[in-house]
């Protein structure tokens, strides 16, 4: 089964929902990919890379973000739990894993709980090298303006309003792959 199946699956095709979530994940694929090809000597498994990215915001159809098309009942922080839930109802793992520790650089215990987020004990950062490129490529696509891709500087900038943690990991994960 393909991620555009899989999409299809949550998501009515052709909806407004469906065709802004596959337009922006498929920005974040194709600039995933083209950082496993930069750096091969990361050895990132490439096929795993535009799955994942692909399938990273399934969860937004469950939050309630009407910018975006999504009349969930759900916080958007929530949207990657909610993708890991949906990713690991289907027997798909390390696909769920991605999606609930892509958001912001990753959501740190102490972030969880300084935001009052309601997420249930785990891990909300990301941890293979795979995680980190989707979760990096990903910050460069804002599904409310799809035609716009942020600079570097945008993106630590809108992170910095998270903290220095959240900027020392963008800086990292800036470091290592560009």
């Amino acid at each position: 089964m393909t991620p555009l199946d899989i999409i299809a699956q949550f998501y009515p095709v052709r909806s407004r929902t469906y065709e802004l979530l596959v337009r922006h994940s498929l920005d974040v694929a194709a600039k995933a990919v083209e950082i496993c090809h930069l750096h091969p000597e990361l050895r990132a498994d490439e096929n795993f890379v535009f799955e994942g990215a692909m399938l990273h915001d399934i969860g937004i159809c469950r939050t309630y973000a009407p910018e975006i098309y999504c009349y969930g009942t759900e916080p958007y922080l929530r949207h990657g739990f909610w993708g890991g839930q949906m990713l690991r109802a289907i027997g798909l793992e390390q696909h769920a894993c991605v999606a609930e520790r892509h958001t912001g650089t990753g959501l740190s215990d102490e972030a969880i709980r300084a935001r009052g987020i309601n997420l249930p004990p785990g891990i909300y950062m990301p941890q293979s090298i795979e995680e980190k490129i989707i979760c990096y490529a990903d910050k460069f696509y804002s599904k409310s303006h799809p035609d716009r891709v942020k600079t570097p500087e945008r993106i630590r900038e809108s992170l910095s309003k998270y903290g220095t943690d959240s900027t020392a990991r963008w800086d990292e994960m800036h470091h290592l792959f560009e």
